[in-house]
């Protein structure tokens, strides 16, 4: 080990403005970066490692464009890159091996370096199940509001029943996203209303998450990036803003704010548990008492950033720059 700054390697999309900035911030502070995507192994980047007597592996990573040694890298930001893409000529059947091969083979590597990580793509893997978050948010001190995680339509109409219909609320556990015959379709958080409870056959389909609906004024997102937080509320001008304000991005308005003291302290626990170094984190604010809704160890802050002048990007530098060779 040694005391020399390693290269940060960030494993991103091609086009994310965010990772721009931080990469701009980190060059002029003259710090070696190796930018690439997953989606290029292993047609446009590749590997060559081998196991050391010390248990270390050594070798490189390169491109077509440029090379990095496994042993200088001092952090790898893992900044949800694309899938593995491989060869059309591959078959179905084919390409499932090879994306398993992959994962383990090029991913198990990389997972292996002793270097910093925001975040360790198995602790970000671990921490995307919203019941572990819910469950660590409340061991950790947090506001957590009453949740049921159910597929029989009878305790869903029983759990909407004890706290008021309308004061329940719908969500999913992943990406809110689907898209089917050609059209993108959103599944935006939702409060619930007497028609729903008369059309839950739905329930028994898959995992259904419902949870007690918090009468907040306002919500914030806390981006953690290391010991850093910023804190920044997001008021909503419009109905459906209010119920979840993906809804309506042109009714909102952003203010940088204090983050409170018991949400510091409980949020230093979450990310301890689960091992994290960066998470942005939602809330519902309700009379100044903050409900911890969810965690997105990749979650977006560029127009976060861009709204408020917070210096996210800036922070991530910090973090990413001060690494040493051998950091685990």
């Amino acid at each position: 080990m040694t005391n020399t700054p390693g290269t940060v390697v960030i494993l991103a999309q091609e086009a994310d403005a965010p990772v721009d900035a931080v990469v701009r911030e980190l060059t002029q502070r003259g710090v070696e970066v190796f930018r690439a995507d997953t989606a290029w192994f292993p047609q446009h980047l590749s590997l060559n490692a081998h196991l050391g007597d010390d248990g270390r592996w050594r070798g490189v990573l390169f491109t077509e464009h440029r090379t990095v040694d496994l042993t200088d890298i001092g952090a790898i930001w893992y900044r949800d890159p694309s899938a593995f893409a491989f060869p059309t000529t591959l078959t179905e059947v084919e390409r499932a091996y090879a994306h398993r091969e992959a994962r383990l083979g090029f991913g198990g590597v990389l997972a292996a370096l002793p270097v910093r990580w925001v975040n360790h793509p198995n602790r970000a893997a671990d921490s995307m199940f919203k019941p572990l978050q819910l469950a660590t948010a409340a061991a950790c001190g947090l506001l957590v509001a009453p949740t049921l995680v159910t597929n029989t339509p009878a305790s869903a109409a029983q759990f909407a029943r004890h706290h008021g219909v309308d004061n329940t609320i719908c969500k999913s556990f992943g990406p809110n996203t689907i898209t089917e015959g050609g059209q993108l379709k959103i599944a935006y958080t939702r409060r619930l209303t007497e028609n729903d409870l008369e059309q839950l056959d739905g329930v028994a389909s898959t995992a259904t998450q419902l949870q007690r609906w918090v009468n907040k004024t306002h919500e914030a997102r806390v981006i953690v990036i290391g010991e850093r937080m910023f804190t920044i509320a997001i008021t909503a001008d419009s109905p459906a803003a209010r119920v979840d304000w993906r809804a309506d991005f042109t009714a909102l308005r952003y203010q940088l704010t204090d983050t409170p003291t018991e949400v510091e302290k409980g949020l230093r626990r979450y990310m301890d548990t689960l091992g994290l170094t960066y998470a942005a984190v939602d809330f519902a604010i309700e009379k100044d008492r903050f409900w911890f809704l969810e965690s997105n160890s990749s979650g977006q802050y560029g127009w976060l950033e861009a709204q408020t002048g917070a210096p996210i990007a800036a922070a991530l530098a910090d973090l990413l720059a001060h690494n040493t060779r051998g950091h685990l």
